[in-house]
């Protein structure tokens, strides 16, 4: 059913290829960079993944005007703050993210310090808290899962005030999304199949709660399939550059899809787990997708039925009575995560995740103050969350 009124938003460039990095540097120069600063990790750097990127511009006669390679897995104000104190010492006027969901986070963090001209994160904390035009920054993820290339949102701890800031502003879009196969070809089994199914529970949250829209829909389908008919050879053989930039494509519209009709029970149970077990989010998403759509049922069977296509392909979806796709299409993603856990040893519990029973009443506490739930399309109590909880343990 068409919604009476909706808004779709992605303005981000998306330049998606084998060789994609070659044709940067031309792409900065458009956008006015000169020098641009690039943020990465030790992982990165260690697998040899800058001296890749660093290739790109040798022939160019652009100068990179800085690269930090020590961010955590964690963004903090305080990494924020060391870096943004080599841009502006370096005379550095863009930014290249280059790495996964914490990188880009923090390099969103950079860019709302060099941009405002200021050296406390906190204030801009917030929804729409940004009013200058950004510095360009470019994202290359090295994992397909987080979708932060095209979303408008950052998530940076402040570690001396112990809180975690969410940032969330349209400014925050990056201006280009550079996705190259040989940026995540090192990435290991078990941290391929856990990012794949963070962005599944993007683009099937996206699609059965309260804001979704035509627009967010069809990259919502479009990166299910995708998904269902890459993972699993992805997982078993990494060096497949074809099956990797297919599973980049089906991350960034998976981005695509939840940036504009947000997620739902799934991601706050996942981020409260996450918070108080630490537990990565990519497993997290992994355990509690299907029994965030079983807790849903009663209010959104038809979509969830609707998912069975892309999820289990043509001829399932034909044959299976309308009736029975909801059920079937859970069914689908069980065998989906069953492969998973056989391939690579990716959780499908928390139990098998490191959890212990005794922290279940914390976590759904945290849960049901999720700002994540807001969209979800079946309200969730306390006792709902504790509920799931005890069915996903074990």
């Amino acid at each position: 059913m068409l919604p009476s009124y909706y808004e779709f938003h992605n303005p981000v460039k998306i330049m998606s290829g084998h060789k994609a990095l070659d044709n940067l540097p031309s792409e900065l120069e458009m956008l006015g960079a000169k020098c641009p600063m690039v943020i990465t990790d030790k992982g990165v750097a260690g697998a040899g993944l800058v001296k890749i990127f660093t290739q790109s511009f040798d022939s160019s006669g652009m100068t990179i005007g800085a690269i930090f390679d020590d961010v955590p897995p964690d963004s903090s104000s305080e990494v924020v703050e060391k870096i943004t104190a080599i841009f502006r010492k370096n005379g550095c006027d863009s930014l290249i993210a280059l790495g996964g969901g914490s990188v880009i986070d923090t390099a969103k963090g950079v860019n709302i310090l060099v941009t405002e001209n200021s050296d406390d994160l906190l204030q801009f904390s917030g929804a729409e808290m940004l009013k200058k035009k950004m510095k360009p920054l470019v994202v290359i993820p090295t994992t397909s899962g987080t979708g932060s290339e095209v979303t408008v949102v950052a998530v940076i701890s402040d570690i001396k005030r112990n809180l975690k800031m969410a940032f969330s502003s349209t400014r925050l879009l990056p201006d280009i999304a550079l996705l190259d196969p040989r940026m995540t070809l090192t990435l290991p089994p078990k941290m391929t199949a856990a990012t794949a199914m963070d962005a599944m529970s993007h683009a099937v949250e996206s699609f059965i709660n309260l804001q979704k829209n035509p627009m967010s829909d069809a990259y919502a389908l479009a990166a299910i399939e995708m998904i269902r008919k890459n993972v699993i050879n992805a997982v078993s053989d990494g060096n497949d550059a074809k099956v990797r930039l297919a599973m980049a494509n089906a991350s960034t519209m998976a981005g695509i899809a939840f940036s504009n009709s947000m997620v739902g029970v799934v991601h706050s149970l996942g981020h409260a787990a996450g918070g108080i077990c630490h537990i990565p989010h990519g497993v997290a998403m992994n355990i509690f997708l299907p029994f965030g759509l079983e807790y849903n049922m009663s209010k959104c069977r038809d979509n969830i039925g609707r998912l069975l296509l892309p999820m289990a392909g043509a001829d399932v979806y034909a044959r299976t009575p309308e009736s029975r796709r909801a059920e079937q299409m859970i069914h689908y993603l069980r065998e989906l995560r069953k492969a998973l856990n056989d391939l690579c040893g990716l959780p499908i519990n928390l139990k098998q995740a490191g959890v212990t029973e005794d922290k279940l009443p914390q976590i759904a506490k945290a849960a049901i103050n999720d700002p994540s739930i807001i969209m979800n399309p079946r309200e969730m109590d306390e006792n709902d969350a504790l509920e799931i909880l005890k069915k996903a343990f074990a």
